[in-house]
C-alpha cells in the first residue's frame, strides 16, 4: 500500500507519500480500507518532530479515518467486511489501509457520506469526553470555546446547544464568526479586536462561563481563569500558546473552581473504547437527525498532504480538511 511517511521531520515538504508493507489486523483489530482521513493540528506536530506516536502505534500520521472493512482480526464479531466505518486512531491514518482496534470503531452516522464521516471520530471523542464526560456542562450553563472556526470549535459549538447551553465563542475574524452563528453560537468574540474576559463579563453580568474549552494552553490560562464562573471548570486540550503558565490557585479556591488537562491519543485502549462508545449513544443519533453535522472546509488528495498542511497551519479553514485515497 501507499502511505505518508516523515523520513526526515520538518515543514510540510516533509511529507513523503510512498509504498509501504501493507498491515495485518491483530487480535481484537479490524483492517480498514481508507477512503478518507481527517487532519488534526497533532499531525502537524507530529511532523516536525515534537508528537511521536504512542509505543506499538503506526508510525505514520492520522488520528482518524473512514473507510471500508476489509478483514477482521482473530476475536472480531460484530462487524463484518464491507461495513462502511469511521474510526479514531493513535496514528496509521494517511495511509491506504490502516488496523483499528476494534472498540474504536464506529459506523458511518445514518445520512451522512462516507468521507465527511472521517471529520467526526476525533472531534466527537475530544468534545464528548471534555465537555460532557468531564467538565460536565449541562442546559442552561454558559460554554466557552476558543477557536470556535477549528473542527473542535466547529462540533464543540454544536453539542453545547443541542445539550441547551448558551455558546460563546473565539475566532479571528467577521467570517469565521459568522460560520460560528450559523452553527448556533450566541457570543460571538474576534480575538483580534476583543478581549474575551471583558466581553464574556459583559454579556454575562459578571458572571463569567460554567465551562472553557481551551486549546491555547499557557498563554490564556490566567485570563480562562477570570472568565471562569464560580464552580466553573476549564477543560485545556492544546498548547498552542505555549505549554508552561502561571496560575493563582487564590482566584481559583475563590471561584471553587477546576482546572483538567487532557489528551486522547495515549489513553489506554479501554478508556478510548468507553469514549467511543458514549460518542455512538449521545452523538451518533444527533447526526443521524440533522441536529449536529461534520463540518468540512475542503479535502484534497492524500498525497498532497503537505497543501493540508499548509492550509491548517495558516488557520486558514473552518471546520475540518479531509484527505481522500481515491
Amino acid at each position: 500500500m501507499y502511505a505518508i511517511t516523515i523520513p526526515v521531520p520538518g515543514g510540510p515538504e516533509a511529507l513523503v507519500w510512498d509504498e509501504v508493507p501493507d498491515p495485518v489486523p491483530g487480535e481484537g483489530e479490524v483492517l480498514v480500507e481508507v477512503v478518507a482521513s481527517g487532519v488534526n493540528r497533532a499531525d502537524l506536530l507530529q511532523r516536525q518532530g515534537f508528537y511521536d506516536p504512542p509505543p506499538g502505534a503506526s508510525p505514520y500520521p492520522g488520528l482518524e479515518v473512514s473507510g471500508r472493512i476489509g478483514a477482521l482480526g482473530p476475536g472480531v464479531s460484530g462487524w463484518a467486511v464491507g461495513d462502511e466505518v469511521c474510526a479514531l486512531l493513535a496514528g496509521g491514518g494517511y495511509a491506504e489501509k490502516v488496523c483499528v482496534p476494534v472498540g474504536q470503531l464506529l459506523p458511518v452516522p445514518d445520512g451522512l457520506d462516507i468521507v465527511s464521516a472521517a471529520a467526526l471520530p476525533e472531534v466527537t471523542a475530544t468534545v464528548w469526553s471534555n465537555v460532557f464526560m468531564i467538565a460536565h456542562l449541562n442546559a442552561g450553563e454558559t460554554f466557552l470555546v476558543h477557536g470556535g472556526g477549528s473542527g473542535i470549535g466547529t462540533m464543540a459549538v454544536q453539542l453545547a446547544k443541542a445539550v441547551g447551553a448558551r455558546v460563546a465563542v473565539t475566532a479571528g475574524g467577521t467570517d469565521k464568526l459568522e460560520r460560528c452563528r450559523e452553527l448556533g453560537a450566541d457570543i460571538l468574540i474576534d480575538y483580534r479586536e476583543q478581549d474575551f474576559v471583558e466581553e464574556l463579563h459583559k454579556v454575562t453580568g459578571g458572571v463569567g462561563a460554567d465551562v472553557i474549552l481551551d486549546i491555547i494552553g499557557a498563554k490564556y490560562l490566567a485570563r480562562n481563569i477570570e472568565a471562569l464562573a464560580v464552580n466553573g471548570r476549564l477543560a485545556v486540550i492544546g498548547l498552542q500558546g505555549g505549554r508552561k503558565g502561571e496560575l493563582d490557585l487564590g482566584k481559583l479556591l475563590a471561584k471553587r473552581a477546576a482546572v483538567t488537562a487532557t489528551s486522547l491519543r495515549g489513553r489506554p485502549l479501554a478508556e478510548k473504547a468507553a469514549i467511543v462508545a458514549a460518542v455512538r449513544e449521545h452523538v451518533w443519533p444527533l447526526i443521524a437527525g440533522g441536529r449536529v453535522r461534520a463540518v468540512v472546509d475542503r479535502t484534497l488528495p492524500m498525497r498532497d498532504a503537505a497543501t493540508a498542511h499548509r492550509v491548517v497551519e495558516d488557520s486558514a479553514h473552518v471546520g475540518k480538511v479531509l484527505l481522500t485515497t481515491g
